[in-house]
């Protein structure tokens, strides 16, 4: 049987509100809000821990901490646009805790500077910027996939982000379509992305 692999019936709106609209919601108390906030940022926060080498227990630690600590100081945050550096800083600061509490045990990060006032470090000051770069340009690129339809999203996840990659025979199967029609729809939706990422300044 053929999946309507156009369907989106079954996803919850909250999925596909702006940020600014998912941050108001969550600030109402909407349960909903917060689950489709952090589904959309949970690799992006997932992937700091793993960029500093954490396993993936102490990852899934890490994650849970920057939830907890989105949940409490989501209010203070001044601008929308800015959240997703904000969730790098602080799963960056998460993680260069966890990593010092594996070298040096229990440490304080946060020194008071010249004048004795506490310093809250940023990205910049703990991730080299490439590292920066590259977490902000697979964001982009995990937002760009969330705005294809189903169909061409799921075809491009299956093609390349699928470990070890699977042969054509096999996506063809999962996607209900003839092994032969691949090629023509993958090309399609690969232009597709580029059309979003070029409008996202990709």
């Amino acid at each position: 049987m053929v999946r309507d692999l156009g369907s989106r019936d079954r996803e919850a709106p909250e999925v596909h509100w702006p940020d600014a609209h998912l941050v108001r919601e969550c600030l109402t108390g909407n349960d909903r809000a917060w689950a489709a906030l952090i589904q959309r940022y949970k690799r992006l926060i997932y992937s700091v821990p793993v960029k500093y080498g954490a396993s993936p227990e102490d990852a899934a630690d890490i994650f849970q901490s920057v939830c907890l600590e989105m949940f409490s100081q989501l209010s203070k945050l001044r601008k929308v646009d800015s959240l997703k550096s904000w969730l790098i800083t602080v799963a960056a600061h998460q993680s260069l805790r966890w990593k010092h509490r594996q070298r040096l045990g229990d440490v304080e990060l946060d020194a008071p500077n010249e004048q004795g006032e506490r310093v809250t470090l940023k990205a910049s000051d703990i991730l080299p910027p490439q590292v920066l770069e590259e977490l902000e340009r697979e964001q982009t690129l995990r937002e760009a996939l969330r705005k294809l339809r189903p169909r061409c999203m799921e075809m491009v996840k299956l093609l390349f982000y699928e470990q070890p990659p699977l042969p054509y025979a096999e996506v063809a199967q999962r996607l209900g379509i003839a092994t032969g029609s691949i090629g023509f729809i993958r090309n399609r939706c690969l232009k597709s992305l580029q059309n979003i990422l070029t409008k996202m300044g990709f």
